[in-house]
C-alpha cells in the first residue's frame, strides 16, 4: 500500500488573521468529524439526521476557514497532530449521546457568542460569521433541548448528563483564551465569557443539572489546544479521518 508522506503543509498565508482562521477552521472540522462518527449508530433515526446536520455546517465553515489559510484538503488530510490549533474541548470522544450533548451545549454556546460579535464587526471573518451564526443558533437550541430532556428525564439519564458536564467543565475555559487575529479585545472576551457562563447555568438549572465547580482549565496549561497540544485520544481520531487520503495520494473521485 502506498502511503502519504508524513510531512506537515505550512499554511499559505501567514499572520493574526490566518492564525485566527486556522483555529477557528480546526475547532470546526474536528467537531465534525466527531458528530459524524454518530451516522449509524445515533440513539434514534431523527438523532442521526439531526447530528449529521450540524456536521455539515461546521464541515461547510471549516472549508471556508481553511481555505483563507491555505489548500484545504491538504491541511485537514496532511498535517501532523501538533500542527492542529483546535481547543481540546471538540477533540474529545463522543462517549454516550449525553456526552455529545454535553460537548455540544458547551461550543455552540460559545461559537453563537463568537460569531455574532465577529459578523457585527468589520473584519475578514464578518461575511462567514454573518452566515455561520444562523446555522448555530440552531446547534445551540438542539443541545439545549436535549440538555433538558436528558437532565429531567430518567434517574439514569440525569446521572449520564450530569456525569458528561462535570467531565467536559475542565475543558471550557480554553474556549475564552485570547486568540491573535480575531480583532475582539480582552474586555469583550470577558464579557462574553460571563455570557456563556450566565446562559449555560440557566440551561443547567432549567435541567435540574448542578452547575459544574472545579476549574475551567484543561489537563495541561490553559490554551493547549492552540498551541498544538492535544488530548490522547485526538490522534486516534486524526489517523482515521486521514487514513483514505494519505493512503491513496493523488486520487480523485
Amino acid at each position: 500500500m502506498t502511503t502519504q508522506p508524513a510531512t506537515t503543509p505550512a499554511p499559505a498565508a501567514a499572520g493574526p488573521a490566518a492564525h485566527a482562521a486556522l483555529a477557528l477552521g480546526d475547532d470546526a472540522l474536528v467537531l465534525a468529524q466527531r458528530l459524524g462518527e454518530w451516522a449509524g449508530n445515533a440513539p434514534v433515526l431523527e438523532e442521526e439526521v439531526a447530528l449529521a446536520n450540524i456536521a455539515l455546517d461546521l464541515l461547510g465553515q471549516a472549508r471556508i476557514l481553511l481555505s483563507l489559510v491555505g489548500d484545504e484538503d491538504e491541511l485537514a488530510y496532511l498535517r501532523e497532530e501538533r500542527a492542529f490549533r483546535n481547543c481540546q474541548l471538540v477533540e474529545q470522544p463522543n462517549g454516550d449521546f449525553a456526552h455529545t450533548i454535553a460537548r455540544q451545549l458547551y461550543f455552540s454556546t460559545y461559537q453563537r457568542l463568537l460569531y455574532g460579535e465577529l459578523a457585527a464587526g468589520e473584519g475578514p471573518l464578518a461575511g462567514l460569521a454573518g452566515k455561520a451564526v444562523k446555522e448555530v443558533a440552531y446547534h445551540q437550541d438542539h443541545a439545549e433541548h436535549w440538555t433538558l430532556r436528558l437532565g429531567d428525564g430518567t434517574d439514569e439519564s440525569h446521572r449520564r448528563v450530569q456525569q458528561a458536564c462535570d467531565a467536559l467543565w475542565r475543558y471550557t475555559g480554553e474556549l475564552f483564551q485570547p486568540l491573535d487575529g480575531l480583532g475582539i479585545d480582552p474586555a469583550t472576551t470577558a464579557a462574553m465569557e460571563r455570557t456563556w457562563l450566565d446562559s449555560v447555568t440557566t440551561v443547567l438549572e432549567k435541567a435540574t443539572l448542578t452547575v459544574p465547580t472545579g476549574p475551567r482549565t484543561g489537563a495541561w496549561k490553559a490554551g493547549a489546544g492552540r498551541q498544538g497540544l492535544h488530548t490522547e485520544s485526538f490522534g486516534r481520531m486524526l489517523a482515521e479521518m486521514q487514513h483514505l487520503h494519505r493512503s491513496h495520494p493523488g486520487a480523485s473521485w
